[in-house]
């Protein structure tokens, strides 16, 4: 059973010069769902600016980094017996530009709020929405998706278990108990854990195949968790490199987007995240002492603070700094290489990436003017859900009512639907349903 195989058998032509890695990658960039990135929020909302990124733009910077970070470890580490095991090129690629595909809109707001819509029906949660997409919704074969890979997938897995093992059910979504005129979702409660669903159980089966049963078992283990959703304990090595990759993406490029819209001081950056970035500020010591002047720290918050040029250099002086410093490690229970070996950023080098995150998270995500948006966009996505579960027939678009009469879960294919939308779609679709204005068939979606 070769991690190259394919659920559904397909040979490339005989003059294809292609390896697995590059029909996968471009499976990938041409679907639909990777395309429907480019209108969906990544942290703000799409229309306050044409700098920051989106989803799509995100995407794409997960999967250059990957590829360059699988690139630095051969070069770093050639003798390491990780190294043999390194994803190609154009295969870890692929799985960075698909890492957020099955992210609904309005970002992990929209997630919370689908899980909620989802809650007796088996659940939502934005890499389980991936998985699916993949290996059930998109366009490539009859009944395989994508028809990836079967390392691809592998590499996609981020969370190897189920929605009904990995859920705590003492968590329940709900609404608030307080409002009496208005629906507000329990956060805590509407979180999903971090899974596959179970409408996918053969697919992830199909996917560890190769394993050994000790691998196996051990792979999808959980650590359980007092009042939270357990935790799964593995990833594989190109899951792994994916992952760095969006940790570094989303602590180094999301601060940059925060500077340049002008949504953090620099005050506030010094406070939170110079105590914790000697390594960098070392690292620029030794590779440009003639730019310092004896205060490193200066030069550097000048740099992140001063004009487009400056910052620009110094965020990529940070992406390098991370690239650079990335290890392997062994993971010992497994006999299989692809999870015997990891990436990590480990020591003063994560302590950065790490405070870079919660920087981001703490004075822009969670920033009131930030959370007023994503319940406006939760609300939104509760209402549309809601109207189109109440009356299909009635209500949703032909195509995927046929699919609904062909599925055995109906409410999953609604999910789907609403998943897919851009945020504009979905704000379309709102306004069209409930807004007084009378609207009219013409009005595109």
């Amino acid at each position: 059973m070769s991690w190259y195989a394919r659920r559904e058998n397909w040979m490339p032509q005989a003059e294809d010069a292609r390896e697995d890695g590059d029909i996968d990658y471009a499976r990938v960039i041409h679907s639909a769902s990777f395309r429907r990135l480019q209108g969906k929020t990544q942290i703000l909302n799409l229309g306050d600016s044409d700098f920051y990124r989106t989803r799509l733009t995100h995407s794409l910077e997960v999967a250059q980094i990957a590829g360059g970070l699988a690139r630095q470890m051969a070069r770093s580490f050639p003798d390491h017996p990780a190294t043999v095991h390194l994803p190609e090129r154009s295969m870890i690629q692929a799985i960075g530009c698909t890492h957020d595909v099955g992210h609904p809109p309005f970002g992990h707001g929209g997630e919370v709020a689908l899980n909620y819509c989802m809650r007796d029906a088996g659940g939502f949660e934005g890499n389980a929405q991936t998985l699916r997409i993949l290996a059930r919704l998109e366009s490539y074969s009859a009944g395989a998706g994508a028809n990836l890979s079967r390392r691809t997938l592998l590499g996609v897995l981020k969370y190897p278990a189920s929605w009904s093992t990995a859920r705590n059910p003492a968590l329940v979504p709900a609404l608030l108990a307080g409002p009496s005129t208005i629906r507000v979702l329990d956060q805590q409660g509407c979180k999903p854990p971090k899974c596959h669903f179970d409408s996918e159980q053969d697919v992830v089966d199909w996917i560890l195949q190769p394993l050994s049963r000790a691998d196996r078992d051990a792979f999808v283990a959980l650590d359980h968790r007092n009042g939270k959703h357990s935790a799964t304990r593995h990833k594989s090595l190109d899951c792994s490199i994916m992952d760095v990759a969006d940790d570094i993406a989303y602590g180094v490029h999301d601060l940059e987007d925060a500077i340049a819209l002008g949504l953090v001081s620099r005050d506030s950056f010094a406070r939170s995240v110079t105590p914790h970035c000697g390594s960098f500020l070392n690292a620029l010591k030794e590779k440009y002492p003639g730019e310092s002047e004896n205060d490193v720290l200066s030069r550097m918050l000048d740099g992140l603070f001063g004009d487009a040029n400056t910052r620009k250099r110094f965020i990529s002086r940070m992406v390098h700094h991370f690239l650079t410093g990335s290890t392997f490690t062994d993971v010992t229970p497994f006999t299989e290489p692809l999870l015997r070996w990891r990436v990590a950023l480990d020591g003063s080098r994560r302590d950065f990436l790490n405070a870079l995150q919660t920087f981001v998270v703490r004075h822009v995500i969670t920033s009131p003017e930030v959370q007023q948006l994503e319940f406006k966009g939760q609300t939104m996505v509760v209402a549309v859900f809601e109207a189109l579960a109440a009356d299909p027939e009635r209500l949703l678009p032909r195509d995927d009512l046929d699919r609904l009469d062909q599925a055995d879960g109906g409410m999953r294919t609604i999910c789907d639907y609403v998943a897919s939308m851009t945020d504009s779609h979905l704000l379309r679709t709102y306004d069209r349903l409930f807004s007084p204005r009378m609207g009219s068939v013409f009005d595109r979606l």
